[in-house]
């Protein structure tokens, strides 16, 4: 687990350069979509973009006022002025660098801006961060909320933003980020799944208190990995096992990543990092994939040896892997090595153990008739964690060629005959003369 732990101190070191890098001025701007529900019209998308400064200083309400710069100006040339937004975020969360491609490129970040209406959490663990009835005077504003995914799924960010009513200068005030937007490990293997959460210091909401919660998801139907109440220091009862988090540096630093102490098969699937705030609630999405390729066996082990013309029935079994599908194949080696692809084989349904792996078969009838003097018969098995092959020695009576011990042998028994019929003619040959 020394690895998880060095994880988590360079996450740390990342977002802290993000803020300080950020701290100087603003960052480029970042094209977005405004989606709102219009009566009558359904979803309606609006071009948006979004200037970014990290601290109010940095930069003038002029300065910020200006025309875009060319870089974005032909980006920007369609937006309205209502959906051109200069936002202050100081947790630097929208200045990543997967944020902001090169320029000219025409891959860009996945961006939607919507309306976000401050309410109560609706769960457990977190009904303490709104235990009074009255709602703060500080909600009445309008409220955004941004859930960003950045180039080649390097970042997955959601943000809620605080604007005064009918201003198009909103400060963010709770963001939350995960830099394992895809997860891929092995059986057994301890596993991180990064979140960071960030709220404002200056926003009345954040001496509220926090709660974090975990979910997993997977194929319509979810459960409650872990949950912590930050504002009563309770842990939710039900963990899930072998999960646990970092309440040090969630308390010190806002690092809400979750720790899974072993990676199992059900382990699979989509995990939802959600972090509340009195009134308010953003999360980010993890995808956690368990991959393990398969072990074979090749039965009978060894093969009997084989007549011309005879069909033996041999079975590959694939066991202890995850996720489905696999392919099953053999192959025949000749005397030259060259691999020789062989048809006929039936598969079987895949079956599921108790851990959550499967097992897969594979059956043959190998027809020895224009196999020669025998070689190697391989079952190949390709799956997404790699391919594994298992060789077994095939032997047809017949037309297998001696060992180099075998012709050792012969040849010392030839010569052994050679020197016993030598010396029986010299005996017999001695002795007729010797009576002559």
């Amino acid at each position: 687990m020394a690895h998880i732990g060095t994880l988590r101190t360079l996450a740390l070191i990342v977002m802290s350069g993000w803020i300080q890098a950020g701290s100087g001025g603003g960052c480029p701007p970042l094209e977005c979509w405004f989606v709102r529900e219009k009566p009558g019209e359904g979803l309606k998308h609006e071009r948006t973009l979004l200037h970014v400064r990290t601290s109010p200083d940095s930069r003038s309400e002029e300065t910020l006022a200006e025309p875009p710069s060319s870089s974005s100006s032909s980006s920007s040339s369609d937006v309205v002025p209502d959906r051109v937004y200069h936002v202050t975020d100081g947790s630097a969360s929208l200045c990543h660098p997967s944020l902001h491609p090169p320029q000219g490129s025409l891959v860009k970040p996945q961006c939607e801006l919507h309306p976000f209406l401050p309410q109560p959490a609706d769960v457990q663990w977190a009904a303490s961060l709104t235990d009074s009835a009255l709602s703060p005077a500080h909600l009445q504003a309008d409220w955004l909320s941004a859930t960003i995914l950045g180039l080649d799924g390097g970042l997955a960010l959601s943000t809620v933003a605080r604007a005064a009513t009918a201003t198009i200068h909103p400060h963010v005030v709770l963001s939350v980020l995960t830099e394992t937007v895809s997860v891929r490990c092995g059986l057994g293997e301890p596993v991180l799944l990064d979140c960071r959460f960030w709220a404002a210091p200056s926003s009345p909401l954040s001496a509220g208190g926090f709660a974090v919660e975990w979910r997993y998801q997977f194929r319509g139907q979810g459960r409650l990995v872990l949950a912590y109440d930050g504002k009563t220091d309770r842990l939710a009862a039900g963990p899930q096992e072998g999960a646990a988090l970092d309440f040090a540096g969630l308390h010190a630093a806002g690092n809400a990543s979750l720790v899974l102490r072993e990676a199992e098969a059900r382990h699979s699937g989509t995990y939802v990092c959600a972090v509340h705030l009195p009134h308010l609630l953003a999360q980010v999405t993890v995808e956690l994939e368990v991959v393990e390729p398969p072990s074979l066996s090749i039965s009978p082990s060894p093969l009997p040896l084989a007549a011309p013309g005879q069909v033996l029935s041999v079975r590959c079994e694939a066991s202890g892997f995850t996720p489905l599908p696999l392919e099953l194949s053999w192959e025949f080696l000749g005397a030259d090595g060259a691999p020789a692809a062989l048809g006929g084989a039936s598969l079987s349904g895949h079956r599921e153990a108790w851990d959550g792996t499967y097992s897969q078969s594979s059956l043959l009838q190998l027809d020895t008739s224009a196999l020669g003097r025998g070689g190697g018969l391989v079952c190949v098995a390709r799956h997404r964690g790699g391919t594994r092959r298992y060789k077994v020695a095939l032997e047809v009576i017949g037309f297998s060629t001696p060992s180099i011990q075998d012709s050792m042998a012969m040849v010392g028994m030839a010569l052994l005959l050679y020197g016993i019929i030598t010396l029986a003619f010299r005996n017999i040959t001695g002795t007729e003369i010797h009576s002559n």
